[in-house]
């Protein structure tokens, strides 16, 4: 990994449509990437396979396309690299950073000894840590987590403090259906092709310190992290499926529409194009976007979406 040239990445999961919150991120990292000179790789994280929608990953492709955010090298494909991730955890396994956990959900959640809610459910409280109980199966396999402060310097909102201890206890790397957890995938992956740049959502700040634990575990070296603002419903909730597909919006546009969409993707990253590029092809409006990048302009705040189309 070389420090002194970017490598960012966007990594959707073809569970459907691209979404506009998606597409904010995507816009994000591409001008993140492409402002340093570097490159920007794309990433289909397919390994949950029950929720995978056939045929959404070349949808997701042809929808990045049509916006102008074309990607370096070939989609890299999480489906077909299980042996990897397999190897990654021999590696916890063998070194004792990880162990087999018996427990199921409703057995987590019963527990009285668990301590209280963390950002995905119960904290763990470590049932399995010293090993299963007599007669017990395997189901999942977790990582050891040390009661201690990650920090790290986030690109946009500064430096950001965990400790995992508190707020997800020691967290699946498997799960009981066999499927290789979406933090181990994501930091294997990551080292493996080098990227040393990571924007994406800030509902996913809390997956970094996970994944910073597991770079120090493997031994591989911690990327760049920043994390955008996500795109609300008008009330500020989340925003519905209905409201957040951009794909089926996509059935009747031509390249003009796109263009003033991207005008409003751009402009809630802080960086709307002149009054000369208003509905301008998407990639015209991205080269503006990429030769007068500032992060500094990036609002932090989640926020609605000021639809520019309709």
């Amino acid at each position: 990994m070389n420090p002194d040239y970017i490598v960012g990445r966007f990594a959707p999961s073809p569970t459907g449509p691209l979404h506009l919150g998606s597409l904010v991120a995507a816009t994000g990292s591409y001008l993140f990437a492409k402002a340093a000179g570097g490159l920007w790789l794309m990433r289909m994280e397919d390994l949950d396979t029950p929720r995978v929608v056939p045929g959404s990953a070349d949808d997701i492709l042809r929808t990045l396309e049509l916006f102008g955010l074309k990607w370096d090298g070939e989609v890299i494909y999480q489906s077909s690299r299980g042996d990897l991730y397999e190897d990654a955890l021999k590696i916890l396994l063998d070194s004792g950073a990880a162990y087999p956990c018996g427990c199921t959900r409703k057995e987590i959640r019963s527990l009285a000894s668990a301590p209280h809610k963390g950002e995905e459910g119960p904290i763990y409280p470590g049932t399995c840590r010293n090993g299963l109980a007599p007669g017990q199966k395997p189901r999942a396999y977790r990582v050891k987590v040390p009661d201690e402060t990650i920090i790290f310097d986030d690109l946009l909102r500064g430096e950001l403090r965990w400790n995992l201890a508190h707020t997800s206890g020691d967290f699946v790397v498997k799960r009981a259906d066999g499927i290789f957890a979406y933090q181990l995938a994501v930091t294997v992956d990551d080292a493996i092709f080098g990227v040393n740049q990571v924007i994406r959502g800030n509902d996913l700040v809390a997956s970094t310190p996970r994944q910073i634990l597991l770079q120090r575990l493997l031994g591989h070296p911690t990327p760049l992290y920043g994390h955008l603002p996500l795109v609300t419903a008008p009330d500020g909730g989340k925003l519905s499926k209905r409201d957040n597909l951009v794909g089926l919006a996509l059935a009747g546009f031509d390249i003009q529409n796109a263009g003033k969409l991207m005008e409003g993707v751009l402009a809630f990253l802080g960086h709307k194009p002149p009054a000369e590029l208003s509905g301008a092809p998407p990639e015209k409006q991205i080269e503006y976007a990429v030769s007068n990048f500032d992060p500094a302009q990036i609002p932090l705040q989640d926020r609605p979406f000021i639809d520019v189309t309709l």
